[in-house]
């Protein structure tokens, strides 16, 4: 049998790793993920609530937009300039596509007037910055103007 004390020494240095792990800070985001995500968190949150007949179809495919806009703004971050500009863009139309089935579920009363505004709210500032994050990448690629004599 082993003692009580020595089983605990050996737990610690098994496990020490994982205590390691909790204890280190969690990885810092870019902004824009960062809102994403936290608005994909609100949205999850409001999910379960939707009426059966919405959940598993506008519902699940808002679901799914969040997802494709979170991988789309992942992705982008890790590429060069020139290959930025076609993961933003895509970022840029499904956040518009989640906008309007959105609206559509408020419409539908499946998605009541304060839930559909902070969502609204939410989005919309992603929108903004996704339209800043791709105006930015239009200048840096395009031509240098020439001086006019």
């Amino acid at each position: 049998m082993i003692e009580s004390n020595e089983r605990k020494n050996c737990l610690d240095i098994l496990f020490h790793h994982k205590k390691y792990y909790y204890d280190a800070p969690p990885p810092q985001l870019l902004p824009l993920l960062q809102k994403t995500k936290e608005s994909y968190l609100l949205w999850y949150n409001y999910y379960g609530e939707l009426p059966k007949l919405h959940r598993y179809s506008l519902g699940l495919r808002i679901d799914n937009l969040f997802v494709e806009i979170i991988e789309g703004i992942a992705i982008a971050s890790f590429l060069s300039r020139e290959e930025k500009r076609p993961w933003v863009a895509f970022a840029i139309r499904k956040t518009d596509t989640l906008k309007i089935l959105l609206m559509i579920l408020w419409e539908t009363k499946s998605l009541d007037d304060k839930k559909y505004i902070a969502l609204s709210f939410k989005t919309t500032e992603i929108g903004k910055m996704l339209g800043g994050w791709s105006g930015q990448l239009s200048k840096q690629n395009s031509p240098p103007k020439g001086r006019e004599k």
